[in-house]
């Protein structure tokens, strides 16, 4: 199967430089939900380069600011999952860049703690948190500085 991160879809992708990408997540968690994704073909941390490790934590920030300007957002999770124990699907690096919004749960409390439930992603069955095309495209012009 070819890696959708390597060859993503180009309505997917939102802002790409020479190390990254950041791409819409298809199986949203919050509107706005982004993927930060070296372009080349990474399994493990390890084997990143360090231009590629600094591409990342600036793409985490660029996708943090776009966020807050485009969509409002109030707060961030920001994560990477690490094999298949943590759930990871894609065999490619990707760290997720979820956006908050005060009200979007009843226990916002734990963050990131929370990945360890046992109960099905409701969010891999739904598309209540997909963005409109306007909504993409204001993400598209913020974080390329067109807005």
């Amino acid at each position: 199967m070819e890696c959708p991160f390597c060859h993503p879809k180009p309505e997917n992708v939102v802002y790409e430089d020479k190390f990254i990408r950041i791409l819409l997540d298809n199986y949203p968690a919050n509107p706005g939900h982004l993927l930060v994704v070296p372009k080349r073909h990474v399994t493990s941390i390890g084997n990143l380069t360090e231009d590629e490790k600094l591409a990342l934590l600036k793409g985490i920030e660029l996708a943090v600011k776009a966020l807050k300007r485009a969509l409002k957002a109030d707060g961030f999770n920001v994560g990477i999952n690490i094999g298949k124990a943590a759930g990871q699907t894609v065999d490619h690096i990707h760290i997720h860049v979820i956006p908050r919004y005060e009200g979007d749960c009843d226990y916002p409390e734990g963050g990131i703690r929370k990945a360890v439930l046992n109960f099905p992603d409701e969010n891999l069955r739904n598309t209540k948190n997909r963005l409109s095309s306007k909504e993409i495209e204001r993400i598209r012009r913020v974080l390329n500085g067109s807005e």
